[in-house]
């Protein structure tokens, strides 16, 4: 009888943001999940209980011959707990969901090994719908890579081969994208509360901002009173924001950076 690449057990070492939405994406589609790992029962079973697999809390307990294990543990923790995961595993396909730690964190542990990064921003509470999610994935070798790619083309349509450095250079970007703009997010969640306005209020100029960005280039995008050159705009911002130094000097650097880009824009546009 002929199998699919859904057919693949697969064991889930990690509970967290990323591996609830991988795992629940992976059993939508048909997967086995063997076992989910996490070193607290109650995160385990969770999962676990979701995916019809078996919880388990030490590394002792995993399967030892699932089609591919899954790690998604702290970057910090993971690289020196792969000898205690993979003893007894050698010879069974592993990969890590990292944006930021090499491929090669694996090399003389294990035979066959790659990564299987899904670049969103995962939550347990809101679930991600997969089918244009971009996976970016690495084999050790040809034989690897094409499995991975034909297991992240069953979850999306979005499927990239990535080297190592082109994902740390694909994080770093994703942190300025994402974990930057939220955090500026805060700051004027926080300013407005201070002076009795709802966040909620922004909310349709975020909506529109993202939106414009699936049409132009981000550069082409840019607006505001640093794209237009408004020195008395940003000196009035500037005056509102005296008593909090550490946003009065991000605003003013971060008005220095679009204007500067904004001028090279327009010097380029003129020698063109």
């Amino acid at each position: 009888m002929k199998r699919s690449i859904e057919d693949t057990s697969i064991v889930m070492v990690g509970a967290g943001r990323l591996a609830t939405n991988l795992a629940k994406a992976f059993y939508r589609k048909g997967f086995r999940i063997m076992q989910v790992y996490s070193r607290t029962e109650a995160a385990a079973l969770e999962l676990a209980q979701q995916v019809e697999a078996e919880a388990v809390t030490s590394f002792a307990a995993l399967q030892s011959r699932a089609g591919m294990y899954v790690v998604s543990l702290p970057d910090d923790v993971f690289p020196r707990l792969i000898p205690l995961l993979t003893e007894n595993r050698e010879s069974s396909l592993w990969v890590h969901t990292a944006g930021s730690v090499g491929m090669d964190v694996w090399e003389g542990h294990v035979s066959k090994y790659g990564v299987f990064y899904p670049m969103q921003t995962f939550s347990k509470e809101c679930e991600v719908d997969f089918t244009h999610l971009p996976v970016f994935i690495e084999g050790c070798d040809a034989e690897c890579a094409d499995f991975l790619r034909a297991v992240a083309s069953a979850l999306s349509h979005d499927v990239y081969l990535a080297s190592s450095e082109q994902r740390r250079y694909l994080h770093l970007a994703a942190v300025l994208a994402c974990n930057f703009s939220n955090y500026l997010y805060t700051l004027a969640s926080d300013l407005l509360s201070n002076h009795g306005l709802p966040f909620s209020a922004l909310l349709p100029l975020i909506d529109e901002t993202a939106r414009k960005v699936h049409a132009m280039t981000p550069e082409d995008a840019q607006t505001g009173p640093a794209a237009r050159g408004d020195a008395m705009v940003m000196e009035e911002h500037l005056r509102l924001l005296a008593d909090i130094p550490n946003l009065q000097d991000l605003y003013r650097r971060m008005s220095e950076g679009i204007s500067r880009r904004q001028a090279a824009k327009t010097e380029s546009l003129k020698a063109g």
